[in-house]
């Protein structure tokens, strides 16, 4: 990272990458989203107009396989949170016009991750990298939504239990970022962030990476399928959890000797 991305990052808590994918690349990508919508989504449900949420997309999807280390966010994600890692989710979202909706912003992790703040010049526990495959150019259009500076605030005081804080994107603070397609950004778990209603005419498609701490568990799934490792190079296999024989009891927190390699190979 520059050094501007560097200052946006530690005050803002997140970066915007603009252009990171080549026309090329969306058109690819957003392709094999619209694969997915079909095969996912009945046919009724998308006439309706259903939206549509996977989790662990690389299951279904050899094309996006490419994303669990795309070299330039991954080397930011190693800059960031340095080798010690792994893919904590890669998500498909499908977002067609809702203007009955409300939108919200929230944070990550749930009611355990939530509250856990590092210190500014730490590691992160977990970043998120959405990659936007349609441009969004006006509010209110499914945008992403943040508040920057929110990363370094505590979780508000709530009852046990309770998930529904009175936050949404007309929230002091939020922010609808406009975007074009093959922006993409990157966010830690404690940004308050989002989505925006939908009041335009166009479905918004975008895809999410997420990777965390080689200790923490995984987000959208819990082992990936032994057809998954086979097709991944040795980088990726170790990104979704696979030791191989290298495996010990606490090999997710003291990883094999090849790991700062492995990570950082070219």
């Amino acid at each position: 990272m520059n050094e501007q991305q560097q200052c946006q990052w530690a005050t803002d808590g997140y970066l915007l990458l603009k252009g990171l994918l080549s026309p090329l690349e969306v058109k690819r990508f957003a392709r094999e989203v619209d694969r997915l919508y079909r095969q996912h989504v009945p046919r009724d449900d998308r006439v309706s107009g259903k939206g549509m949420d996977i989790y662990f997309a690389i299951e279904d999807s050899e094309v996006l396989m490419e994303l669990i280390d795309y070299p330039p966010i991954f080397d930011i994600a190693l800059e960031l949170m340095g080798p010690y890692i792994q893919l904590s989710m890669a998500e498909v979202l499908v977002r067609p016009p809702n203007p009955e909706a409300e939108g919200y912003i929230h944070t990550d992790g749930g009611p355990g991750l939530r509250r856990i703040r590092v210190s500014e010049k730490s590691w992160p526990l977990q970043i998120k990298v959405q990659y936007f495959l349609t441009d969004v150019a006006e509010p209110y259009s499914g945008n992403f939504t943040l508040c920057p500076g929110s990363h370094l605030l505590p979780f508000p005081e709530v009852a046990p239990g309770d998930e529904h804080l009175p936050t949404g994107v007309e929230t002091p603070g939020a922010v609808q970022l406009c975007v074009a397609a093959g922006d993409a950004a990157v966010f830690p778990h404690s940004l308050w962030h989002g989505v925006a209603p939908n009041r335009s005419r166009r479905t918004r498609k975008s895809l999410i990476f997420g990777y965390s701490q080689l200790f923490l568990r995984s987000f959208g799934y819990d082992r990936p399928s032994r057809e998954l490792l086979a097709q991944c190079t040795p980088r990726q296999r170790r990104l979704l959890g696979d030791m191989g024989r290298a495996w010990h009891p606490g090999a997710y927190f003291k990883p094999p000797q090849d790991q700062v390699e492995l990570m950082r190979e070219k």
